[in-house]
Protein backbone atom coordinates (compact mmCIF):
# COMPACT_ATOMS: atom_id res chain seq x y z
CA UNK A 1 0.00 0.00 0.00
CA UNK A 2 1.02 3.18 -0.78
CA UNK A 3 0.31 6.30 0.71
CA UNK A 4 1.71 10.30 1.28
CA UNK A 5 -0.15 13.14 3.22
CA UNK A 6 0.05 16.74 2.63
CA UNK A 7 -0.53 18.91 6.27
CA UNK A 8 -2.53 21.93 5.60
CA UNK A 9 -4.08 24.94 7.58
CA UNK A 10 -5.85 24.45 10.79
CA UNK A 11 -4.04 20.90 11.45
CA UNK A 12 -5.72 19.42 8.26
CA UNK A 13 -4.60 16.79 6.85
CA UNK A 14 -4.72 14.87 3.48
CA UNK A 15 -4.12 11.38 3.15
CA UNK A 16 -3.42 10.09 -0.58
CA UNK A 17 -3.54 6.82 -1.08
CA UNK A 18 -3.76 3.91 -4.18
CA UNK A 19 -5.00 0.37 -4.71
CA UNK A 20 -3.91 -1.93 -7.85
CA UNK A 21 -5.69 -3.43 -10.44
CA UNK A 22 -5.72 -6.67 -8.29
CA UNK A 23 -6.39 -5.25 -5.32
CA UNK A 24 -9.25 -2.95 -6.84
CA UNK A 25 -10.89 -6.54 -8.61
CA UNK A 26 -10.25 -8.28 -5.47
CA UNK A 27 -12.44 -5.50 -3.69
CA UNK A 28 -15.70 -5.49 -6.30
CA UNK A 29 -15.66 -9.78 -5.75
CA UNK A 30 -15.82 -9.19 -2.24
CA UNK A 31 -18.92 -6.72 -2.53
CA UNK A 32 -20.54 -9.14 -4.99
CA UNK A 33 -20.74 -11.75 -2.44
CA UNK A 34 -21.86 -9.74 0.30
CA UNK A 35 -24.48 -8.42 -2.15
CA UNK A 36 -25.34 -10.68 -4.22
CA UNK A 37 -28.89 -11.55 -2.78
CA UNK A 38 -29.90 -7.80 -3.40
CA UNK A 39 -29.84 -8.40 -7.78
CA UNK A 40 -32.11 -10.18 -9.65
CA UNK A 41 -32.31 -10.55 -13.30
CA UNK A 42 -34.78 -12.24 -15.16
CA UNK A 43 -33.98 -15.75 -15.07
CA UNK A 44 -31.67 -16.52 -12.81
CA UNK A 45 -32.73 -16.87 -8.83
CA UNK A 46 -31.65 -14.14 -6.17
CA UNK A 47 -28.10 -14.67 -4.96
CA UNK A 48 -27.46 -17.03 -8.27
CA UNK A 49 -26.55 -14.12 -10.56
CA UNK A 50 -23.35 -14.12 -11.99
CA UNK A 51 -21.05 -11.25 -11.19
CA UNK A 52 -20.32 -10.43 -14.98
CA UNK A 53 -24.14 -10.31 -15.61
CA UNK A 54 -24.79 -8.28 -12.37
CA UNK A 55 -21.70 -5.48 -14.13
CA UNK A 56 -23.94 -5.31 -17.55
CA UNK A 57 -26.95 -5.85 -16.12
CA UNK A 58 -26.35 -2.82 -13.10
CA UNK A 59 -23.61 -1.43 -14.27
CA UNK A 60 -20.57 -1.81 -12.53
CA UNK A 61 -20.55 1.45 -10.48
CA UNK A 62 -23.50 -0.57 -8.23
CA UNK A 63 -20.55 -2.39 -6.53
CA UNK A 64 -18.31 0.78 -6.48
CA UNK A 65 -18.83 2.45 -2.85
CA UNK A 66 -18.78 -1.04 -1.38
CA UNK A 67 -15.20 -1.81 -2.84
CA UNK A 68 -14.51 1.73 -2.35
CA UNK A 69 -15.16 1.21 1.52
CA UNK A 70 -13.81 -2.31 1.76
CA UNK A 71 -10.20 -0.69 0.38
CA UNK A 72 -10.38 2.20 2.74
CA UNK A 73 -11.25 0.29 5.58
CA UNK A 74 -8.15 -1.79 5.53
CA UNK A 75 -5.67 0.99 3.91
CA UNK A 76 -7.18 4.14 6.26
CA UNK A 77 -5.45 2.59 9.87
CA UNK A 78 -2.68 1.61 8.41
CA UNK A 79 -2.18 4.92 6.73
CA UNK A 80 -3.11 6.77 9.89
CA UNK A 81 -0.29 4.71 11.79
CA UNK A 82 2.41 4.55 9.52
CA UNK A 83 2.49 8.43 9.56
CA UNK A 84 1.39 8.57 13.48
CA UNK A 85 -1.08 10.80 13.14
CA UNK A 86 -3.44 11.95 16.04
CA UNK A 87 -6.77 11.82 14.29
CA UNK A 88 -9.53 14.05 15.92
CA UNK A 89 -11.96 14.36 13.62
CA UNK A 90 -14.26 11.89 11.29
CA UNK A 91 -12.46 10.88 8.07
CA UNK A 92 -13.86 12.38 4.29
CA UNK A 93 -13.34 9.98 1.26
CA UNK A 94 -12.47 11.53 -2.28
CA UNK A 95 -12.10 9.04 -5.50
CA UNK A 96 -9.90 11.27 -7.51
CA UNK A 97 -9.27 8.54 -10.61
CA UNK A 98 -11.07 4.79 -10.96
CA UNK A 99 -9.40 3.34 -14.07
CA UNK A 100 -8.60 -0.21 -15.16
CA UNK A 101 -4.68 0.16 -13.25
CA UNK A 102 -7.03 0.61 -10.27
CA UNK A 103 -8.09 3.50 -7.73
CA UNK A 104 -6.76 6.58 -6.42
CA UNK A 105 -8.33 8.40 -3.20
CA UNK A 106 -7.39 10.64 -0.49
CA UNK A 107 -8.94 11.07 3.03
CA UNK A 108 -9.12 14.80 5.09
CA UNK A 109 -8.80 14.51 8.25
CA UNK A 110 -7.93 16.79 11.28
CA UNK A 111 -5.51 16.25 13.48
CA UNK A 112 -4.60 17.03 17.03
CA UNK A 113 -2.66 20.45 16.55
CA UNK A 114 0.83 20.99 16.42
CA UNK A 115 2.14 23.97 18.90
CA UNK A 116 4.66 25.74 21.24
CA UNK A 117 4.46 25.74 24.50
CA UNK A 118 5.82 28.50 26.30
CA UNK A 119 6.75 28.98 29.87
CA UNK A 120 5.43 26.78 32.24
CA UNK A 121 7.37 26.69 34.83
CA UNK A 122 7.87 29.47 37.35
CA UNK A 123 4.47 31.32 36.04
CA UNK A 124 2.84 34.18 38.17
CA UNK A 125 -0.62 33.09 38.98
CA UNK A 126 -2.66 35.61 40.88
CA UNK A 127 -4.47 34.12 43.98
CA UNK A 128 -5.05 34.74 47.31
CA UNK A 129 -6.29 32.18 49.85
CA UNK A 130 -9.06 31.82 51.63
CA UNK A 131 -9.06 31.92 55.40
CA UNK A 132 -11.68 30.96 57.63
CA UNK A 133 -13.48 33.70 59.74
CA UNK A 134 -14.89 34.36 62.74
CA UNK A 135 -18.23 35.63 60.76
CA UNK A 136 -17.81 32.34 58.07
CA UNK A 137 -18.21 30.48 61.69
CA UNK A 138 -21.07 32.95 62.96
CA UNK A 139 -23.07 32.09 59.43
CA UNK A 140 -22.59 28.42 60.01
CA UNK A 141 -24.01 28.80 63.37
CA UNK A 142 -26.61 30.77 62.31
CA UNK A 143 -27.69 28.28 59.94
CA UNK A 144 -27.90 25.47 62.40
CA UNK A 145 -30.34 27.25 64.29
CA UNK A 146 -32.51 27.88 61.43
CA UNK A 147 -32.31 23.78 60.88
CA UNK A 148 -33.48 23.21 64.44
CA UNK A 149 -35.89 26.04 64.82
CA UNK A 150 -39.46 25.11 66.00
CA UNK A 151 -43.20 26.25 64.90
CA UNK A 152 -45.25 27.41 67.50
CA UNK A 153 -49.02 28.73 67.19
CA UNK A 154 -49.58 32.42 67.56
CA UNK A 155 -53.23 33.76 68.33
CA UNK A 156 -52.87 37.20 69.73
CA UNK A 157 -51.70 38.89 66.75
CA UNK A 158 -52.40 38.73 63.10
CA UNK A 159 -50.05 37.04 60.49
CA UNK A 160 -46.36 38.61 59.65
CA UNK A 161 -43.93 38.58 57.14
CA UNK A 162 -41.83 35.14 58.23
CA UNK A 163 -45.19 33.70 59.88
CA UNK A 164 -46.22 30.26 58.60
CA UNK A 165 -50.01 30.32 57.58
CA UNK A 166 -52.15 27.25 57.32
CA UNK A 167 -55.01 28.50 54.35
CA UNK A 168 -57.71 26.99 52.47
CA UNK A 169 -58.07 29.16 49.42
CA UNK A 170 -59.76 29.12 45.84
CA UNK A 171 -58.82 30.88 43.01
CA UNK A 172 -61.33 32.62 40.48
CA UNK A 173 -60.88 34.46 37.20
CA UNK A 174 -63.96 36.46 36.25
CA UNK A 175 -65.48 35.02 38.56
CA UNK A 176 -64.73 31.22 37.39
CA UNK A 177 -63.19 28.93 39.41
CA UNK A 178 -60.03 27.63 37.48
CA UNK A 179 -57.79 24.55 37.30
CA UNK A 180 -55.04 24.28 40.34
CA UNK A 181 -56.41 26.91 42.08
CA UNK A 182 -57.48 25.57 44.61
CA UNK A 183 -55.80 24.14 48.41
CA UNK A 184 -57.24 23.04 51.53
CA UNK A 185 -55.04 22.90 54.64
CA UNK A 186 -52.01 24.44 52.74
CA UNK A 187 -48.25 25.63 55.03
CA UNK A 188 -47.30 29.02 53.03
CA UNK A 189 -44.76 31.03 54.71
CA UNK A 190 -44.97 34.23 54.21
CA UNK A 191 -42.18 35.96 52.46
CA UNK A 192 -40.86 32.92 50.86
CA UNK A 193 -42.46 34.30 47.68
CA UNK A 194 -43.91 30.56 46.69
CA UNK A 195 -47.26 32.18 45.63
CA UNK A 196 -47.74 35.24 42.88
CA UNK A 197 -46.90 38.30 43.68
CA UNK A 198 -49.29 40.35 45.78
CA UNK A 199 -50.71 36.74 47.51
CA UNK A 200 -48.53 36.73 50.27
CA UNK A 201 -48.71 40.40 51.24
CA UNK A 202 -52.47 40.33 51.18
CA UNK A 203 -52.50 37.52 54.08
CA UNK A 204 -50.09 39.39 56.20
CA UNK A 205 -52.43 41.21 58.49
CA UNK A 206 -55.24 38.93 58.93
CA UNK A 207 -55.86 36.59 62.40
CA UNK A 208 -56.72 32.93 62.25
CA UNK A 209 -60.49 32.17 62.11
CA UNK A 210 -60.68 35.10 59.30
CA UNK A 211 -61.76 34.46 55.30
CA UNK A 212 -61.67 37.52 53.42
CA UNK A 213 -60.81 38.02 49.30
CA UNK A 214 -57.45 38.97 48.01
CA UNK A 215 -56.94 40.60 44.22
CA UNK A 216 -54.08 39.78 42.25
CA UNK A 217 -52.54 39.87 39.07
CA UNK A 218 -50.61 36.87 37.37
CA UNK A 219 -47.18 37.39 35.74
CA UNK A 220 -46.96 37.69 31.81
CA UNK A 221 -44.62 35.17 32.00
CA UNK A 222 -47.16 32.56 34.02
CA UNK A 223 -46.63 28.75 32.85
CA UNK A 224 -50.54 28.61 32.27
CA UNK A 225 -51.12 29.94 29.22
CA UNK A 226 -54.81 31.01 29.57
CA UNK A 227 -53.53 32.79 33.08
CA UNK A 228 -50.50 34.67 31.90
CA UNK A 229 -51.20 38.34 32.64
CA UNK A 230 -54.70 38.11 34.08
CA UNK A 231 -56.54 39.35 37.07
CA UNK A 232 -58.00 36.91 39.77
CA UNK A 233 -59.37 36.65 43.01
CA UNK A 234 -58.58 34.53 46.00
CA UNK A 235 -60.67 33.73 48.49
CA UNK A 236 -58.33 32.53 51.62
CA UNK A 237 -59.70 31.59 55.17
CA UNK A 238 -57.00 31.41 58.01
CA UNK A 239 -56.58 28.28 60.22
CA UNK A 240 -53.73 28.84 61.89
CA UNK A 241 -50.71 31.01 62.18
CA UNK A 242 -47.42 29.77 63.75
CA UNK A 243 -43.89 31.30 64.08
CA UNK A 244 -40.28 30.30 64.33
CA UNK A 245 -38.53 29.93 67.18
CA UNK A 246 -34.78 29.95 66.96
CA UNK A 247 -32.88 28.18 69.58
CA UNK A 248 -30.93 30.43 72.24
CA UNK A 249 -27.74 30.15 71.72
CA UNK A 250 -25.69 28.26 74.61
CA UNK A 251 -23.96 25.48 76.02
CA UNK A 252 -27.16 23.75 75.74
CA UNK A 253 -27.82 24.27 71.88
CA UNK A 254 -24.55 22.54 71.25
CA UNK A 255 -25.41 19.44 73.58
CA UNK A 256 -28.78 19.46 71.34
CA UNK A 257 -27.38 19.50 68.06
CA UNK A 258 -23.54 17.78 68.24
CA UNK A 259 -21.33 15.59 70.22
CA UNK A 260 -20.00 18.38 72.20
CA UNK A 261 -20.36 19.64 75.50
CA UNK A 262 -20.19 23.58 75.30
CA UNK A 263 -20.50 26.55 72.18
CA UNK A 264 -16.35 26.54 72.08
CA UNK A 265 -16.19 23.12 71.02
CA UNK A 266 -18.81 23.63 68.60
CA UNK A 267 -17.53 26.73 67.28
CA UNK A 268 -13.75 25.39 66.89
CA UNK A 269 -15.34 22.03 65.04
CA UNK A 270 -16.97 24.08 62.74
CA UNK A 271 -13.91 26.31 61.69
CA UNK A 272 -11.67 22.91 61.92
CA UNK A 273 -13.97 21.64 58.99
CA UNK A 274 -14.39 24.73 56.88
CA UNK A 275 -10.66 25.59 57.32
CA UNK A 276 -9.99 21.75 56.20
CA UNK A 277 -12.35 22.45 52.87
CA UNK A 278 -10.94 25.79 52.25
CA UNK A 279 -7.60 24.15 51.87
CA UNK A 280 -8.91 22.08 49.69
CA UNK A 281 -10.40 24.56 47.26
CA UNK A 282 -7.05 26.73 47.60
CA UNK A 283 -5.03 23.88 46.34
CA UNK A 284 -7.79 23.14 43.51
CA UNK A 285 -8.62 26.89 42.85
CA UNK A 286 -4.78 27.57 42.54
CA UNK A 287 -3.97 24.94 40.38
CA UNK A 288 -7.33 25.90 38.04
CA UNK A 289 -5.46 29.39 37.95
CA UNK A 290 -1.93 27.89 37.25
CA UNK A 291 -3.42 25.84 34.19
CA UNK A 292 -4.83 28.90 33.41
CA UNK A 293 -1.80 31.29 33.33
CA UNK A 294 0.12 28.26 31.28
CA UNK A 295 -2.62 27.97 28.81
CA UNK A 296 -2.24 31.88 28.40
CA UNK A 297 0.99 31.46 27.28
CA UNK A 298 0.59 28.95 24.43
CA UNK A 299 -0.94 30.07 20.91
CA UNK A 300 -2.73 27.24 19.52
CA UNK A 301 -5.17 26.81 16.35
CA UNK A 302 -7.46 24.27 17.49
CA UNK A 303 -9.40 22.57 14.32
CA UNK A 304 -13.32 23.10 14.90
CA UNK A 305 -14.15 19.18 15.32
CA UNK A 306 -12.44 18.78 18.42
CA UNK A 307 -14.28 21.30 20.07
CA UNK A 308 -17.90 20.15 18.91
CA UNK A 309 -16.76 16.78 19.70
CA UNK A 310 -16.25 18.32 23.33
CA UNK A 311 -18.97 20.57 23.04
CA UNK A 312 -20.92 17.28 22.25
CA UNK A 313 -19.19 15.40 25.27
CA UNK A 314 -20.47 18.06 27.36
CA UNK A 315 -23.93 18.07 26.69
CA UNK A 316 -24.54 14.47 26.96
CA UNK A 317 -22.83 14.77 30.69
CA UNK A 318 -25.10 17.35 31.15
CA UNK A 319 -28.46 15.22 29.78
CA UNK A 320 -27.06 12.25 32.08
CA UNK A 321 -26.52 14.50 35.37
CA UNK A 322 -30.41 16.13 34.96
CA UNK A 323 -31.44 12.12 33.78
CA UNK A 324 -29.77 11.00 37.81
CA UNK A 325 -32.26 14.19 38.63
CA UNK A 326 -35.41 12.67 36.55
CA UNK A 327 -35.13 15.72 34.15
CA UNK A 328 -34.87 14.96 30.70
CA UNK A 329 -32.52 17.77 29.36
CA UNK A 330 -34.41 18.30 26.04
CA UNK A 331 -37.46 19.15 28.26
CA UNK A 332 -35.47 21.07 30.29
CA UNK A 333 -34.46 23.32 27.12
CA UNK A 334 -38.28 23.45 26.36
CA UNK A 335 -39.54 24.99 29.50
CA UNK A 336 -36.79 27.36 29.71
CA UNK A 337 -37.03 28.57 25.70
CA UNK A 338 -34.11 27.42 24.25
CA UNK A 339 -33.14 25.05 21.42
CA UNK A 340 -30.77 22.43 21.69
CA UNK A 341 -28.51 23.98 18.72
CA UNK A 342 -28.70 27.46 21.23
CA UNK A 343 -27.47 24.84 24.32
CA UNK A 344 -24.92 23.85 22.50
CA UNK A 345 -23.61 27.12 21.22
CA UNK A 346 -23.51 28.43 25.01
CA UNK A 347 -21.30 24.97 25.58
CA UNK A 348 -18.31 26.09 23.03
CA UNK A 349 -16.48 29.26 25.08
CA UNK A 350 -15.89 26.23 27.84
CA UNK A 351 -15.63 23.60 25.60
CA UNK A 352 -12.60 25.80 23.85
CA UNK A 353 -10.95 25.97 27.23
CA UNK A 354 -11.35 22.55 28.00
CA UNK A 355 -9.88 21.58 25.13
CA UNK A 356 -6.96 23.88 25.44
CA UNK A 357 -6.11 22.94 28.71
CA UNK A 358 -5.85 19.08 27.54
CA UNK A 359 -3.85 19.63 24.95
CA UNK A 360 -1.03 21.80 26.62
CA UNK A 361 -1.34 19.30 30.15
CA UNK A 362 -0.89 16.46 27.52
CA UNK A 363 2.13 17.86 25.99
CA UNK A 364 3.63 19.08 29.42
CA UNK A 365 3.04 15.33 30.64
CA UNK A 366 5.26 14.38 27.96
CA UNK A 367 7.95 16.10 28.95
CA UNK A 368 7.89 16.08 32.81
CA UNK A 369 6.84 12.17 32.89
CA UNK A 370 5.31 12.19 36.18
CA UNK A 371 5.64 8.33 37.79
CA UNK A 372 3.04 6.30 38.29
CA UNK A 373 3.34 3.78 41.10
CA UNK A 374 1.45 1.57 41.97
CA UNK A 375 0.26 3.02 45.33
CA UNK A 376 -0.76 5.81 43.45
CA UNK A 377 -3.11 3.69 41.11
CA UNK A 378 -4.85 1.79 44.05
CA UNK A 379 -5.50 4.78 45.89
CA UNK A 380 -7.13 6.23 42.50
CA UNK A 381 -8.95 2.78 42.01
CA UNK A 382 -10.25 3.31 45.76
CA UNK A 383 -11.33 6.59 45.30
CA UNK A 384 -13.18 5.38 42.10
CA UNK A 385 -14.76 2.63 44.44
CA UNK A 386 -16.05 5.25 47.33
CA UNK A 387 -17.01 7.90 44.86
CA UNK A 388 -19.54 5.10 42.95
CA UNK A 389 -20.01 3.64 46.07
CA UNK A 390 -18.86 0.46 44.68
CA UNK A 391 -16.75 -2.63 45.93
CA UNK A 392 -13.15 -2.14 45.40
CA UNK A 393 -12.46 -5.38 43.68
CA UNK A 394 -15.71 -4.74 41.46
CA UNK A 395 -13.83 -1.64 40.26
CA UNK A 396 -10.57 -3.62 39.86
CA UNK A 397 -12.68 -6.42 38.27
CA UNK A 398 -14.20 -3.44 35.70
CA UNK A 399 -11.55 -2.09 34.72
CA UNK A 400 -9.62 -5.80 34.15
CA UNK A 401 -6.47 -5.05 31.50
CA UNK A 402 -7.84 -1.75 30.39
CA UNK A 403 -5.60 0.59 33.00
CA UNK A 404 -3.93 3.04 30.71
CA UNK A 405 -7.01 5.65 30.50
CA UNK A 406 -6.65 5.41 34.74
CA UNK A 407 -2.72 5.86 34.48
CA UNK A 408 -3.19 8.19 32.08
CA UNK A 409 -5.58 10.60 34.47
CA UNK A 410 -3.42 10.35 37.05
CA UNK A 411 0.03 11.86 35.24
CA UNK A 412 -2.51 14.41 33.81
CA UNK A 413 -3.03 15.35 37.59
CA UNK A 414 0.71 14.78 38.94
CA UNK A 415 1.66 17.14 36.10
CA UNK A 416 -0.78 19.81 37.44
CA UNK A 417 0.56 19.57 40.79
CA UNK A 418 3.86 19.78 39.70
CA UNK A 419 3.06 23.26 37.52
CA UNK A 420 1.52 24.29 40.89
CA UNK A 421 4.46 23.72 42.83
CA UNK A 422 6.45 25.39 40.87
CA UNK A 423 4.16 28.35 40.08
CA UNK A 424 4.48 31.96 41.88
CA UNK A 425 1.91 32.89 43.88
CA UNK A 426 1.02 37.06 43.71
CA UNK A 427 -0.84 39.33 45.22
CA UNK A 428 -4.45 39.73 42.86
CA UNK A 429 -4.84 43.42 41.40
CA UNK A 430 -7.90 45.35 43.06
CA UNK A 431 -10.20 45.33 40.96
CA UNK A 432 -10.70 48.58 38.93
CA UNK A 433 -13.85 50.81 39.99
CA UNK A 434 -15.85 51.53 36.71
CA UNK A 435 -15.52 54.87 34.99
CA UNK A 436 -18.78 56.73 35.71
CA UNK A 437 -20.81 57.63 33.07
CA UNK A 438 -22.40 60.75 31.40
CA UNK A 439 -25.72 61.32 32.54
CA UNK A 440 -26.89 61.08 28.92
CA UNK A 441 -25.25 57.98 27.86
CA UNK A 442 -27.17 56.13 31.21
CA UNK A 443 -30.17 57.30 29.89
CA UNK A 444 -29.60 55.97 26.53
CA UNK A 445 -28.42 52.55 28.18
CA UNK A 446 -31.68 52.37 30.28
CA UNK A 447 -33.98 52.91 27.33
CA UNK A 448 -32.27 49.88 25.70
CA UNK A 449 -32.98 47.91 28.59
CA UNK A 450 -36.53 48.67 28.58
Amino acid sequence: MASTIEKKEHSQVVISLEASKEEWNGALKKSYNKNKNRFQVPGFRKGKVPYQLVCQYYGEGVLFEDSINEIANEQYPEAVKEHDLKVVSRPEMDVTDINEEGIKYTITVYVKPEFELGQYEGVEVPFKDREVTDEDVDAEIERMRKRNASLEEVEDRPAQDGDTVTIDYEGFKDGVAFEGGKGEGYNLKLGSKSFIPGFEDQVAGHSVGESFTIEVKFPEDYHAEDLKGADATFNVTIHAIKTEVIPELDDEFAKDVSEFDTLDELKADIRAKQQEKADKDNKAGFENETVRAVCDNCEIDIPESMIQNEVEQMADDQAARMSNQGIALDMYLQYVGQSMDDFKKSLEPMARVRVKSSLVIEKITEKVNPEVTDEDYNEELTNIANTYKMDLEEVKKSIGDDSAFIKDSIRARKTVEYLASKAVKVEPKPAEEPAEEPAEAAAEEAKTEE
